[in-house]
């Protein structure tokens, strides 16, 4: 009578189960997943699902469908908050990187007194937005600001007074929102210029590649990575801009400095209608996956990884 050994079903029994690997990490990193799972999607579902509602002062389970999204759509109100969004963001999401960019790349030519500059320019980052835009508000102002001052000095016919010029406003927010977000960008850029090896300086040089032509064609690319964090900070400062407008414009003049986030806040706390505001942050929610679906797709699933 034959025998079948059972020390195969015996070794295969004492395997640990996959799940049950490294559980103590697993368990330590729960209430994180717990956390984002209850405020972050729990929060958004919320949010998207109480847009399609009548919702007033106090939320509502009356469905009426997308006519939130058309009264939204249909608002001067938002239009004008959209528009100023796009300008704002495409001008600082540029100038930010431009500026930091070659301030980090000055810095790293080992200049004097490099510490005290890099504290200088960081130093605004400090600030909160809204003494950011009271202090720029200050500057601005045309009776004792950077206006007043120049005419004091002779020059009569000098004209600087953004703040009050509704075509103009939304520049004066872009000045004071690029001397605070600039100083963390060139420090980031920095970093990562410090992290380039001196070799490849030194063969640059050999083969008889300038300086700027070595920054565009080498330098820039090798810092892809440093890059991509620098536009995700940015991006994430113009998406939540709104303690700026209210310290220094008021959303004036008119509505002439309005935007998205101002519109939510003012929608939901002040005119008390929920439906609206969460149809508007719905919105401001699709713009951000619409730009950042594509590209998480083309940076981690659509390569081969060889």
């Amino acid at each position: 009578m034959m025998t079948v050994s059972s020390e195969p079903s015996v070794q295969h029994s004492k395997r640990p189960i996959r799940l049950f690997k490294n559980w103590m990490s697993k368990l330590a990193s729960l209430p994180m997943i717990l956390t984002a799972l209850v405020v972050f999607v729990g929060g958004t579902a919320w949010t998207v699902t109480y847009s399609f509602t009548g919702s007033r002062m106090l939320p509502k389970t009356k469905w009426v469908g997308l006519d939130q999204y058309e009264r939204l759509w249909e608002t001067d109100r938002w239009i004008i908050s959209i528009k100023n969004l796009a300008i704002y963001g495409s001008c600082s999401m540029i100038l930010t990187l431009v500026l930091g960019f070659s301030l980090a790349a000055c810095l790293d030519r080992k200049i004097r007194f490099e510490s005290a500059f890099r504290s200088i320019f960081l130093y605004p980052f400090a600030l909160s937005f809204v003494v950011t835009g009271l202090v720029w508000q200050w500057i601005l102002n045309p009776n004792f600001g950077l206006q007043n001052v120049v005419r004091n000095w002779g020059w009569e016919s000098f004209t600087f007074n953004p703040l009050n010029d509704p075509n103009t406003v939304i520049y004066g927010l872009l000045i004071a929102g690029l001397w605070q977000g600039t100083g963390l960008i060139m420090c980031i850029m920095l970093a990562g210029l410090r992290g380039i090896d001196e070799d490849i300086w030194k063969a640059a040089k050999v083969d008889g590649i300038g300086t700027v032509k070595t920054y565009v064609v080498v330098i820039i690319p090798m810092m892809r990575p440093i890059f991509i964090t620098a536009l995700v900070l940015i991006a994430s400062g113009i998406i939540k801009l709104y303690d700026l407008v209210v310290a220094q414009t008021g959303g004036g003049p008119g509505l002439s400095s309005e935007v998205p986030a101002k519109y939510v806040i003012e929608y939901m706390f002040r005119a008390q209608n929920l439906g609206q505001g969460f149809a508007a942050s719905t919105m401001m929610l699709c713009s951000v996956a619409i730009i950042l679906i594509p590209w998480a797709y083309l940076e981690f699933g659509g390569r081969k990884r060889g």
